[in-house]
């Protein structure tokens, strides 16, 4: 089973922090974002992770050079789901996919690896707390869930704060069969929906992971979740960023 760490743009909302370098390459403590995701994956004993890069890919190629790569040439006019599937030819045996400008712990993709179920999300529920001083993210653009038990009803940022079970932070597994589905239903809409609106008000090109996971969703496609209680922080905007380097190393560093 594969990691794949999708990381192909440039993250303009942290301003000059990305002018000259990727955002997985600012420093949170003495080290980069990457670097602690590196560790995360590193710890559940995942063969070499894959990294979906774009902007500044050159950069990353040559300064990690242990991971393998796949290029996404049009990540000024794509989002994160055209993204993941650049690296389709990786996925048939099983992946993990993570977004690139999170931090989290090894302990939940380990819980989401050991989860029988074919598709497991990981999910924090204790999500609202963080975005009490996220004034330039509020929560209500937060990937929020439902859940019954473990199994996920619902996916969107439309669900209501005070509903939501908690939020999906950008890491999931798909076994292989998990994998056959994705493909499928990933195909089957940019079939119908290529160039064209699909959900959110946006193009097939312009859509979000989390959209496909809605129209899985509702074709019956079984979603699992397994928790963190907090131990996850995202880095969107240069207020997120200090807060991850207030908080992350102290709490959660070596």
């Amino acid at each position: 089973m594969r990691p794949i760490i999708i990381g192909a743009g440039r993250g303009s909302r942290l301003k000059a922090l990305t002018d000259e370098q990727p955002k997985s390459y600012a420093s949170v403590g003495d080290r980069r974002i990457l670097d602690w995701l590196l560790e995360a994956l590193a710890g559940t004993g995942m063969d070499t992770p894959v990294f979906i890069g774009g902007y500044q890919i050159d950069m990353i190629r040559a300064d990690y050079p242990q991971l393998s790569y796949c290029h996404n040439h049009d990540w000024p006019n794509n989002n994160i789901l055209a993204s993941l599937f650049c690296a389709e030819e990786h996925m048939s045996d099983g992946f993990v996919c993570t977004y690139a400008d999170i931090l989290y712990r090894s302990s939940v993709v380990q819980r989401a690896l050991e989860h029988e179920g074919d598709i497991v999300l990981c999910v924090d529920v204790d999500w609202r707390r963080r975005y009490f001083e996220r004034s330039q993210h509020p929560e209500q653009d937060a990937e929020k869930v439902l859940a019954d038990g473990d199994r996920v009803t619902r996916i969107d940022r439309q669900i209501s704060s005070a509903q939501a079970t908690g939020e999906y932070i950008g890491v999931a597994k798909f076994s292989p069969d998990g994998a056959a589905w994705i493909r499928e239903h990933y195909h089957r809409i940019r079939q119908g929906f290529a160039g064209r609106q699909w959900k959110g008000g946006t193009t097939f090109e312009k859509a979000y992971l989390i959209h496909l996971f809605e129209e899985m969703l509702d074709q019956s496609v079984s979603f699992y979740m397994v928790t963190t209680d907090g131990e996850y922080m995202e880095i969107d905007t240069e207020q997120d960023y200090a807060l991850a380097n207030e908080r992350w190393p102290r709490e959660f560093g070596r």
